[in-house]
């Protein structure tokens, strides 16, 4: 692919950003810092590196509970809205995204702290929602066990229609700051929302005048039906993982069919596949890094993740062998519905044995691998947007820094070569970036509406 036709779509570019990388044993590269997961200068760097890239945003996942064996890879994280608000000082465009739990949280809460973050960035604040799935976590807050699949969707859209209540609960015009006058602010422009419903009761106001964006964006991973159902309704950008272009096109047809059936235009959900890109100077440069991080992994400590994620013993998975036959059905699944369906497609599909799925799996936990030149990676990237199957890409490097640098420094100067990113930012928000109006703000429209029925 080396069509140089300027595109009137232009790529979005996430980078998801993981310690040393997503890599599962970056870690252990001589380069690689093991401390980089608490280390705030490490992601100020990373971050102001994506921003030389011009890419859209960063982002980082977040869970409730210490996920996985601490021996296996870098497990402590610092909480990521705290890590947000550190890095917003040491860049200006790059937008900032963060995942909290709808299932551990209350609304009031993460209103105020996405608002927050929002405000202390100049409007890059984004959240990704997540449900949160595993006894685990329930255990962490007094739950014997997770709720159910489809009560956590439920609360979820709940959490969320609760929240944009709240940040739009002062009128952007509500600060008068009128010092002559001694009036700060107009009590008549800041409302209650008295909300009550099934998971939530939120009398209100947010305590944060309505921040930059009117609304942090809403970023939504889950690709269950719940999960797509979800992100019709709310979601400004969906982060997804599919193995194949036709996987992935499927998806994008049908949660774009979905967005329209929800009475939102489709053009504004954008659609941001995983890749894991594994970048040499030549292909067998390439494949060379990636079989010395593959040769890095412990396979068991990589079975016993394995096995969480199947829900079986991990006695039931030997190395040398594909996997069994009698898994549990996704039906049976409670938590990561999607990932797990995937996972097992993908075995089945290439008849891996465990030994090789963990090698498959160790660089994106499911995501698309790609191993290659940069300009093979830019062809791969132009193949999936121009094919109807993203409207940009999660860029999830396999090792930090050098990953991201790579891919800021060779990929994305080809990507702009070819008229498909952007050479300069164009806007200071978020919103702006993945060129999305600001939400006007629902109390405001009523008022507006009542006041012409009264005419």
């Amino acid at each position: 692919m080396t069509d140089q036709t300027p595109s009137r779509r232009q790529l979005h570019l996430n980078a998801f950003l993981m310690s040393t990388g997503h890599h599962e044993a970056s870690w252990r590269l001589p380069e690689s810092d093991p401390h980089a997961g608490t280390n705030v200068e490490h992601y100020q760097q990373l971050a102001r590196t994506a921003e030389r890239g011009k890419l859209d945003s960063i982002f980082f996942a977040d869970s409730p509970v210490l996920f996985g064996e601490v021996g296996r890879r870098p497990a402590g994280k610092l909480e990521p809205t705290v890590l947000l608000t550190a890095i917003a000082g040491a860049t200006e465009r790059i937008g900032l995204i963060a995942t909290a739990s709808t299932t551990y949280n209350e609304p009031f809460n993460l209103a105020r702290r996405f608002a927050s973050v929002d405000w202390a960035s100049g409007g890059r604040a984004g959240w990704n929602v997540v449900t949160t799935a595993g006894p685990d976590a329930a255990r962490n807050f007094g739950v014997d066990d997770q709720p159910a699949h489809a009560v956590r969707y439920e609360r979820a859209a709940e959490f969320i229609d609760v929240a944009q209540k709240l940040w739009d609960s002062w009128q952007d015009d509500a600060v008068l700051a009128d010092k002559a006058g001694g009036v700060w602010g107009d009590d008549e422009k800041i409302r209650t929302i008295d909300h009550e419903g099934r998971h939530f009761k939120v009398r209100g106001p947010l305590n944060v005048p309505r921040s930059p964006q009117g609304h942090p964006l809403i970023v939504q991973a889950g690709s269950s039906e719940d999960g797509k159902g979800l992100a019709a309704r709310y979601a400004d950008a969906v982060f997804t993982a599919h193995q194949t272009l036709a996987d992935a096109q499927e998806f994008y047809r049908d949660l774009k069919a979905r967005t329209a059936a929800a009475g939102r235009d489709p053009e504004t959900i954008k659609i941001l596949p995983g890749i894991v890109p594994v970048i040499g100077a030549t292909e067998a440069e390439a494949l060379e890094l990636e079989r010395e991080l593959d040769r890095l992994i412990k396979p068991e400590y990589a079975r016993i993740q394995l096995a969480r994620t199947l829900r079986v013993d991990p006695e039931d998975l030997p190395l040398d062998r594909q996997l069994p036959d009698n898994l549990p059905s996704e039906d049976e699944i409670e938590g990561a519905k999607s990932r797990y369906t995937l996972i097992v497609q993908l075995a089945r599909r290439e008849q891996l044995t465990v030994r090789q799925l963990i090698g498959r799996l160790g660089g994106g936990r499911g995501h698309r691998t790609f191993t290659g030149t940069p300009v093979q990676v830019a062809d791969a990237i132009q193949e999936w947007f121009d094919g109807g199957a993203a409207d940009g890409f999660n860029i999830m490097p396999p090792v930090l820094p050098s990953g991201l640098e790579t891919f800021v420094d060779q990929v994305v100067p080809i990507l702009q070569e070819r008229g498909l990113f952007r050479t300069e930012y164009t806007g200071r928000t978020l919103r702006e970036h993945y060129g999305l109006t600001r939400p006007e703000n629902r109390f405001s429209r009523q008022a507006a509406t009542v006041a012409a029925a009264a005419v």
